[in-house]
C-alpha cells in the first residue's frame, strides 16, 4: 500500500523542484552580484576604449584592481553561499498553501495510535490536506538585492554597457592586448579605426568602417575619418575617392581625414588591412509641381498650392511669374508694345515644421494691383536641395490670379488701369476713355458724387501730366487713384446701407449669372448678409427719430411689413443652400423675393415720448452738416469746371444735379435759390469761409454728442475729428486755390461724418435695446464690449473665438520661416549662455 506521504511527494515533484531552483538562483544572485557587476564595468570601459587615452600604467593599475575585486567578490560569493536544501524548498512551498497541507500530510499521529475512531479521523485529515496540496503551484525567486546594494551600483555597470553598445562596438576590447610589454604588442600587430560621416542634411547616422562591407555606397560629401595604431608605418592609406592634390598628408600618417568626392578605391595597407569600392549615391535632383488649381479669395489673394520632393529635404524655392505674350489677346490698350517690366519672383512657403522630404504647402499672394492681373502668365517653379541642385518644375500657364470687379464702372476703370500700366502711350486714350465715362453721365452710373468728382479730379490730373510728358511716377500715382477709385466703386459708401444692401444683392446676382466660384458666392453672400444687419439697423435709428404720434405710428404698423434678422437669415440660408445645389434659377428666384421684401419691410420701435432724444436731435443736426458739406462740394467742383471749361454754365456742366435733384441750388442742394446768385462774387475766400463755418458747427455738435461712455459713442466722436480735420485742410485749399486738394479733403470729410453717424446710430439702438430690458439683447452687448486678455474682440454673440483678423500684414507663412531661422541661427552661437541655448533648442524640438 502506497504511503499518503509517498503519493502526494510525487504529485508535488515538479512545482517542488521548480521552487528548489528558484531558491538556488536567489541564493547565487544575493552572494555573487558584486562579480558580475564588477566584470560588466570592466566589459564596458574597454569597448569605450579608455585604454586608448590613458598611460598604460594607469591601464595595468586599473586591471590589477578590477581582478582583485572579482577576486574578493567571488571569495564573499562562496563564503556566504548556502545550498538550499529539499525541506527548505518543501517549507516554503507548503507556506503559500493555507493550512500548510504538506506539513500536514507528513506528520504523523502523536496520539491515539490504538484507537481507530482517532486513527480514522486522522486519515480523513490527511485525506483533505492531500487534496488541498495538489493545487501547489511553484514559488518564484526573490531576486532583488536592492538592500544589499543601497548605491545600485549593479545599475551603473549595466548603464555603461548599454552606452558602450550604442556608441562603440566589441572590436575596441582588442587594443588591449597591444598595451603588453614586449611580445604581446608584437602577436597583436598593428591595429586601425575608421568612421564614415554622411553629410549633415541627410540625416543618416555615423558608421564604423570596420562593421562594413567590401563594397560602401556613400552619399557625395561624406566624410572619413582614420585613426593608426602601433608602430608608424605599418599601417598606410591608399584612396582614390577624395581626389585631393597638391600637398596631401603623407600615407602613413597616424591620423588620416578626408572628404568623398568621387567613386573609387580605399585601401588600409598593411597586417590586418582591409580594402573597400567605394561608389557614390546619387543624390536625386529636387521635384516641383503645381499641383491644384488656384483659388482666389473675393478681396483677390490667391493661394497656388505647390508639392515639392526630395530624397533628403528641399531647403528652399521660388517661382518666376512671366507674361505670356503668345496667348495674349492683344486688342484695345494691349495693342502696344508693353514697356519692360521684370518677372515676378518670389520665394516659396517651406514647412516649418516635419519633413521636408515630401510636402505640400501654398503660395499666398495678392496680384490685384499688378498690370499682370488677369492677363495670361507662366508659373516656373523652383526648388533647391542642400547640395545646391535646383530641380524646376514644368511650366504652369494660367491667367494671374486677383480680385473680380462685377461692377461694370469699376471693371472699366480697372481695365483703363491696366491699360496706362501697360504702356504709357496709351495715357491719351485712357484719358479719352474717362472723358467718354464722365461726360453727362446716365442716372445711376455713378452712386454718389464723391465717385464723380474723384473721376473728374484724375482725369484733369492726367490730361495735365499727358501734356507735359507722362513719367513713371506720375503714372504710378494715377494708377494708384484709379484702383482707389475702382474701389469705392466696387464697394461703394458704406454709410449707406440700403444702398450697400442693394449692392450686394447685385453683386450677387452678377456672381451667380456669371458661374463665378463657389469662394466668390460665398464672400458675397456673407457682404450680403452684413449690409442687411447695417439696413436694419438704420432702419432702426430711423424709427427712434420718427415723431408721429402713436395713433399713426399704430395705424402704419397694421399694415406694415416685419421681420426680425432670423427670418431674414432664414431666406438667406435657403438662398446659399440652393447655390450649393446649383439650383441657381431658384436661387435668383429667391433673392429677388428677398429684394421684395425688403424694400417693403419697415422695423418700428415704441416707446417715443412725443419729444426727440438727444441722440435723435444729434443725429438730424450731423444730417443737416453732411447735407451743408456735400452742397459746399459740389459748388467747388463747379468752380474747378470752370477753370478748364470757362464757357460751361454754372451748375449744371456735364449734367451736375444736387442732392435732391436741383441743379446747383445753394449750399445744400435743397432747391432754395440760385447757386450762381449766392456764390457769385465771393471766389475762393468765401468757400473758405463758409468751410470754416461748417467745421465751427461740425465742433459744436461734436461737443453735444451724446453716449460719451459706450463704444459706439467714441467711435462716432473719433470718426468727427477726423471729419474735422479733413474740413481743415479743405479750408486750406481753398484760401490757397487748390480746388483738386479741396474736393479730395471734403469728400474725406463727408466719409467720416458718415462713419460717425453710423457709429451713433449702433450706440442709439444698443441704448434702446437696454432700454427695452430684452435678456438677450442685454447680453449680446455685454458681450460685445469684452474683450479677451489678448485684447480681441469675442465673435458673433459672444461666442469663443474673435472675428478680427489675425493675418494682416504680411505673409504669414514667410514670417513663420524667417522666426524659425533666426531661433536656428542663435541656437548654434557658441557666446550666448547654455541657458538661452538650451531654450532654443526645446523651441526647435517643438516646431
Amino acid at each position: 500500500m502506497v504511503e499518503p506521504q509517498d503519493a502526494l511527494l510525487k504529485q508535488v515533484r515538479r512545482p517542488l523542484r521548480l521552487t528548489w531552483a528558484g531558491m538556488i538562483a536567489e541564493r547565487i544572485t544575493r552572494a555573487f552580484w558584486p562579480v558580475w557587476s564588477v566584470l560588466i564595468a570592466a566589459l564596458a570601459l574597454l569597448m569605450l576604449g579608455v585604454q586608448d587615452h590613458l598611460p598604460v600604467e594607469a591601464v595595468w593599475a586599473t586591471a590589477v584592481f578590477f581582478a582583485v575585486a572579482v577576486v574578493w567578490a567571488a571569495v564573499r560569493g562562496v563564503v556566504r553561499f548556502r545550498w538550499p536544501r529539499r525541506a527548505e524548498a518543501l517549507a516554503r512551498l507548503d507556506a503559500t498553501l493555507p493550512g500548510r497541507p504538506l506539513q500536514a500530510v507528513l506528520d504523523a499521529q502523536a496520539t491515539g495510535a490504538g484507537d481507530a475512531d482517532t486513527v480514522a479521523l486522522w486519515r480523513a485529515h490527511q485525506a483533505r490536506m492531500a487534496a488541498r496540496a495538489r493545487g501547489a503551484q511553484a514559488v518564484g525567486p526573490d531576486l532583488r538585492v536592492a538592500s544589499r546594494d543601497p548605491y545600485a551600483l549593479r545599475y551603473v555597470a549595466v548603464l555603461g554597457l548599454a552606452v558602450a553598445l550604442l556608441f562603440s562596438s566589441f572590436g575596441r576590447v582588442g587594443s588591449v592586448a597591444g598595451l603588453s610589454p614586449g611580445g604581446a604588442a608584437l602577436a597583436q600587430g598593428p591595429t586601425w579605426e575608421g568612421w564614415i560621416e554622411p553629410p549633415s542634411y541627410t540625416g543618416l547616422p555615423v558608421l564604423y568602417l570596420a562593421d562594413q562591407g567590401e563594397v560602401l555606397a556613400l552619399p557625395q560629401g561624406s566624410r572619413i575619418t582614420l585613426r593608426f595604431y602601433g608602430e608608424v608605418g605599418a599601417l598606410t592609406l591608399a584612396e582614390t575617392v577624395s581626389g585631393r592634390i597638391g600637398e596631401v598628408p603623407p600615407a602613413s600618417d597616424p591620423a588620416q581625414d578626408f572628404t568623398v568626392a568621387q567613386g573609387g578605391k580605399l585601401a588600409i595597407n598593411g597586417v590586418g588591412g582591409r580594402s573597400w569600392q567605394v561608389a557614390i549615391q546619387p543624390d536625386r535632383v529636387p521635384d516641383v509641381v503645381v499641383s491644384g488649381t488656384p483659388e482666389v479669395t473675393f478681396e483677390g489673394q490667391m493661394s497656388l498650392p505647390f508639392t515639392a520632393s526630395d530624397d533628403y529635404a528641399v531647403m528652399s524655392g521660388n517661382v518666376r511669374i512671366s507674361l505670356d505674350m503668345e496667348a495674349l489677346d492683344r486688342r484695345y490698350g494691349l495693342a502696344l508694345e508693353p514697356e519692360p517690366r521684370a518677372p515676378i519672383e518670389l520665394a516659396l512657403p517651406m514647412p516649418i515644421a516635419g519633413s521636408r522630404a515630401t510636402f505640400t504647402e501654398a503660395l499666398i499672394e495678392d496680384f490685384s494691383q499688378h498690370p499682370w492681373a488677369h492677363l495670361p502668365v507662366i508659373f516656373e517653379l523652383s526648388v533647391r536641395d542642400a547640395a545646391a541642385q535646383e530641380g524646376v518644375g514644368m511650366p504652369a500657364p494660367m491667367a494671374l490670379p486677383a480680385r473680380r470687379f462685377f461692377d461694370p464702372l469699376a471693371a472699366a476703370v480697372i481695365e483703363q488701369r491696366r491699360d496706362l500700366l501697360w504702356s504709357r502711350a496709351n495715357a491719351p486714350r485712357v484719358a479719352q476713355v474717362l472723358r467718354a465715362i464722365s461726360w453727362r453721365p446716365e442716372e445711376g452710373l455713378f452712386r454718389s458724387e464723391t465717385s464723380y468728382l474723384k473721376l473728374r479730379v484724375i482725369l484733369r490730373r492726367l490730361e495735365a501730366f499727358t501734356a507735359y510728358g507722362l513719367s513713371e511716377a506720375q503714372r504710378d500715382e494715377i494708377a494708384q487713384a484709379l484702383w482707389d477709385l475702382a474701389l469705392v466703386l466696387e464697394d461703394g459708401d458704406i454709410g449707406d446701407a440700403l444702398e450697400r444692401m442693394q449692392r450686394a444683392q447685385d453683386r450677387l446676382s452678377e456672381a451667380m449669372k456669371n458661374g463665378a466660384s463657389e469662394e466668390e458666392i460665398a464672400e458675397l453672400m456673407q457682404e450680403l448678409r452684413d449690409a442687411t444687419q447695417d439696413y436694419l439697423r438704420q432702419l432702426s435709428r430711423q424709427a427712434q427719430q420718427d415723431q408721429q404720434d402713436e395713433e399713426r405710428d399704430s395705424a402704419q404698423n397694421d399694415n406694415a411689413m416685419q421681420m426680425d434678422m432670423n427670418d431674414l437669415q432664414r431666406m438667406m440660408d435657403r438662398i446659399q443652400e440652393l447655390m450649393e445645389q446649383g439650383r441657381m434659377a431658384e436661387a435668383q428666384q429667391a433673392l429677388q423675393e428677398l429684394q421684395q421684401l425688403m424694400e417693403n419691410m419697415r422695423v418700428t420701435q415704441g416707446g417715443g415720448e412725443g419729444q426727440k432724444s438727444p441722440g435723435a436731435q444729434a443725429m438730424e443736426e450731423l444730417s443737416e452738416t453732411l447735407r451743408d458739406q456735400q452742397g459746399l462740394s459740389d459748388r467747388a467742383f463747379r468752380d474747378l469746371q470752370e477753370q478748364f471749361n470757362p464757357g460751361a454754365n454754372a451748375g449744371e456742366n456735364q449734367g451736375n444735379e444736387g442732392r435732391n435733384g436741383g441743379q446747383g441750388r445753394g449750399q445744400s442742394h435743397e432747391g432754395q435759390g440760385d447757386g450762381q446768385a449766392q456764390g457769385e462774387g465771393q471766389g475762393q475766400a468765401g468757400l473758405a469761409d463758409q468751410q470754416q463755418a461748417l467745421r465751427d458747427q461740425l465742433n459744436r455738435q461734436r461737443g453735444q454728442l451724446p453716449g460719451a461712455d459706450t463704444e459706439g459713442g467714441e467711435a462716432a466722436r473719433e470718426a468727427l475729428e477726423r471729419a474735422d480735420r479733413a474740413m481743415n485742410g479743405a479750408e486750406e485749399a481753398l484760401r490757397q486755390d487748390n480746388l483738386a486738394e479741396a474736393i479730395d479733403q471734403q469728400s474725406e470729410a463727408m466719409e467720416a461724418m458718415r462713419d460717425g453717424m453710423r457709429s451713433l446710430g449702433e450706440a442709439m439702438a444698443e441704448a434702446e435695446r437696454a432700454r427695452r430690458g430684452g435678456q438677450g439683447d442685454a447680453q449680446g452687448n455685454a458681450s460685445a464690449e469684452q474683450r479677451d486678455p489678448l485684447g480681441r474682440t469675442p465673435g458673433s454673440g459672444g461666442a469663443v473665438g474673435s472675428e478680427d483678423s489675425q493675418l494682416q500684414g504680411e505673409d504669414v507663412y514667410r514670417r513663420a520661416r524667417e522666426l524659425l531661422d533666426e531661433i536656428r541661427r542663435r541656437s548654434g552661437e557658441g557666446q550666448r549662455s547654455d541657458e538661452e541655448r538650451d531654450y532654443l533648442r526645446r523651441l526647435l524640438d517643438r516646431f
